[in-house]
Order: C-alpha cells, then sequence, then structure tokens
C-alpha cells in the first residue's frame, strides 16, 4: 500500500513504567503503521506490551507509565504533541477504542444513555434530543433489542456480551476513521464471540474503518485480521500479512505460538499438547540478549549476549538471528 493510505504510523515507540524496584519497559523501540481500511493485529501473551501499546496510543496511559520516546501520527500529526485538549477531540472523534472490560469500562451508576450520549454530543454537537436518537440507532446498530428500552438500563442489568456491545456501539457512535480493539471477546462465550467480531467486520465494510485489533487469540486473528505484528516483551518479534503467518510462520516465538493451538488430530493421540518450554522473563530483570533465548529450541550462543535487530527478509519482518543476512543460522547453535 502506498504511505497517502497510511491512517496511523507509529514510530520507534517506547514505553515505560518508573517503579520502586525499578524501571519496567513495557513497550521497546515499536514501529507500525495501519492503512485506511485494514485489519492490523497486536499478537501476543500476556504481559507483552500490547495494551500498554493502545493507551499510548490513545494517550491514556496513568502514572507511573509514561512514553519515553518515539512518534504517533495520525495523518501525519504527532499525536504526542497535542494539547489535551486537541488529543480529546481526537479520541472518540477520529480514534475510537473498545476496552478490555466492558463492566470496569461502562460507570455503573449511570444509565446506558447517559454513557452513549456524553461522548456523541460532545464530539457531534448535537443537542439531547438528537444525541439519545442516535444512541438508540447505534444500539439498533450492534444488535441489541428493543434499543428505547434498554438506553433506561444500568450495566449491571445487561450480560457480559451486551455490555460489549455497549462499549462497541459506544466506540462506534461518532463515526471514527481507526477503531481500536483491545481483547474484544474476552470473556464471551464462543456464540457471542462470533456475533462481536462479525459486528466489527460488518461495520468496517459499511463505514470504511481501519481497526487496530489488540488480542491473544490466534483463531480470531485467523479470522478477522489482514496484517500482522506479533510481540514479546515489549518488543516487535515478527511482521506478515496474515496469510503467510498461518501459512508459514518464520520467528521461533511465532511459530511456538502457532504450534500450542489444539487441533482435531490432537484429540486422537495421547501425546501431550505442545507448549513453549520456560517463562516470560521478569520485566524488572531482562536478560542482556534475546528476551527469547531461554525458551528458543534454535538459540544460538549470540543469543544469550546481543539483542538481534528487526531485519527485512523474506518479505516480512523479523527480530531473529537466524534472519541476519551476514551469519550462518547453524553457528554457535546451543544444545537445548
Amino acid at each position: 500500500m502506498a504511505d497517502a493510505n497510511i491512517l496511523l504510523e507509529v514510530r520507534n515507540l517506547s514505553t515505560d513504567f518508573g517503579m520502586k524496584r525499578g524501571t519496567v519497559h513495557a513497550v521497546i523501540d515499536v514501529s507500525f503503521a495501519v492503512h485506511e481500511g485494514e485489519v492490523l493485529a497486536i499478537v501476543g501473551e500476556s504481559g507483552s506490551g500490547k495494551s500498554v501499546l493502545s493507551l499510548s496510543v490513545m494517550g491514556l496511559l496513568q502514572h507511573p507509565g509514561r512514553v519515553v520516546s518515539g512518534e504517533i501520527l495520525y495523518k501525519g500529526t504527532d499525536l504526542l504533541g497535542l494539547s489535551r485538549g486537541d488529543m480529546r477531540d481526537i479520541r472518540g472523534n477520529h480514534i475510537s477504542m473498545i476496552f478490555q472490560e466492558p463492566m470496569t469500562s461502562l460507570n455503573p451508576v449511570f444509565t446506558i444513555e447517559d454513557q452513549l450520549t456524553e461522548s456523541i454530543r460532545t464530539h457531534m454537537k448535537l443537542d439531547a434530543k438528537a444525541a439519545s436518537a442516535r444512541a438508540v440507532d447505534m444500539l439498533r446498530l450492534v444488535g441489541i433489542p428493543s434499543p428505547e428500552k434498554r438506553t433506561h438500563d444500568y450495566p449491571h442489568q445487561m450480560s457480559g456480551g451486551m455490555r460489549q456491545r455497549v462499549m462497541t456501539a459506544m466506540a462506534l457512535s461518532c463515526d471514527p476513521d481507526l477503531l481500536i480493539a483491545d481483547e474484544p471477546t474476552t470473556a464471551l462465550d464462543v456464540t457471542i464471540q462470533a456475533q462481536i467480531l462479525a459486528l466489527i467486520g460488518d461495520l468496517r465494510n459499511k463505514i470504511g474503518m481501519a481497526v487496530l485489533l489488540i488480542t491473544h487469540d490466534l483463531g480470531v486473528v485467523a479470522e478477522t485480521a489482514d496484517r500482522v505484528v506479533v510481540m514479546y516483551c515489549g518488543q516487535v518479534v515478527e511482521e506478515a500479512t496474515a496469510l503467510e503467518l498461518f501459512e508459514r510462520p518464520l520467528h521461533p516465538y511465532t511459530l511456538g505460538l502457532l504450534r500450542s493451538i489444539p487441533t482435531m488430530e490432537d484429540t486422537e493421540t495421547d501425546e501431550p499438547l505442545y507448549m513453549i518450554r520456560g517463562m516470560v522473563p521478569n520485566p524488572l530483570n531482562m536478560p542482556k540478549g534475546c528476551a527469547f533465548a531461554d525458551r528458543c529450541e534454535r538459540r544460538m550462543e549470540r543469543c544469550k549476549t546481543e539483542m538481534p535487530p528487526l531485519y527485512d527478509a523474506e518479505g516480512r519482518k523479523l527480530r531473529c538471528f537466524l534472519f541476519d543476512p551476514s551469519a550462518d543460522p547453524a553457528a554457535g547453535r546451543v544444545a537445548s
């Protein structure tokens, strides 16, 4: 895609959390771009930095978190340089977010109508009657039955799936160019998951918005994403199209994630399910070299002492010395 189609570009973004025991580098030199109308998935285990990345983009980091370097460009404008008021205009009006936990994201003491109309009136400059009508239309759009009645409900009167739909309605109420969806199907049953994903896909097609999908669920990625960024310990380790990634994963971590997905064949054998060995390193005591080295079945001696850069290799981005064009991948291999 041409650069003219880039909606959001993150360049060399780093986000830290200053703790009493030290500094946690939650996002480390991350770069990616979201193009108009596409779905870009950010994938990784819990603690990989996905949600911190999304909050950094939205300008919603809480103390002690802070962006320490990099740029976040929306249509060429660096969001990190905007005032709070200007960022508030961008947030909701142009970039919206579905948060990970709808029960804690919705205010329990206000009705659904109150919470929906607040953002509509703020960003669309509608009067109370018009804002209420739009709130009803948005609930109808996301598939909530009897929306005129449900606007008067409080969050606790709705199921988890219904609350997630309300969050989706709130995020889409001002027709954003970009929707950031942070684990939009977490804790939902399979049927509701499918409905939420179908809804996001339908709305993407109807209004042409782009989606930045934050998830650990590779099944969701396979269904919805155009491109995928894989993160581990705050860093991008692989970036490819969804088709390339699932057909031929190249980074050892990506390969491990895909091998960990149960298949029908697994139920027919007595073999234990595959799992990536070891544990994610302590963020306050990160290893000197590659963060994945201790868990990697293909690690080399240099992996323990050197941090691999992000190589352009085989039509994708890969952070692994196996794809260093100047080195012999078999040299110095550590026995597993």
